[in-house]
């Protein structure tokens, strides 16, 4: 009995593959390409193999989610702190030799950074999330328009 192409990739390995190429934001049409087969076969395997459509949704799902996240952090700005070498001089006077000496030494320090809040990632995120009230040409509600005039000048 001949076995189905799908079967290679029910395996942990087929499994994980689609699931890196979902996260990485592959299209179905492009993982169709790259499993070697026609989408049409791909939306198929997903209705019938729950396992395959799992690993599809794991993939996205996890990029999805920090992607909003990040669109969401960006649109109302934060700080943050970051850890980089600094160097510090020290001045000292060096009695044996009745001097003042300089000595330098790396060390590693912690500053503040600002990222203010972006007006466009904000915009996006009110656009995708509340597309009625936030949509920059909004779609009118039936009726909303009746019994306005508009004039013209010609």
């Amino acid at each position: 009995m001949a076995t189905g192409k799908y079967q290679q990739w029910l395996t942990p390995e087929g499994l994980g593959k689609l699931e890196a190429w979902a996260r990485d934001g592959l299209t179905d049409e492009q993982l169709a390409q790259k499993m070697g087969i026609n989408p049409a076969t791909l939306y198929r395997w997903i209705r019938d193999h729950c396992e395959i459509c799992e690993a599809l949704t794991r993939g996205r799902g996890g990029a999805r989610e920090q992607i909003e996240n990040a669109l969401y952090k960006r649109a109302l700005g934060y700080t943050v702190e970051v850890n980089e070498p600094v160097k510090v001089r020290r001045r000292f006077w060096n009695t044996a030799v009745g001097k003042m000496e300089e000595e330098e030494e790396v060390v590693q320090g912690t500053r503040e950074v600002h990222f203010p809040p972006d007006v466009r990632a904000a915009s996006m995120w009110l656009t995708n999330r509340e597309r009625d009230r936030w949509a920059e040409h909004p779609t009118p509600v039936d009726g909303q328009h009746e019994g306005v005039t508009v004039e013209v000048d010609l």
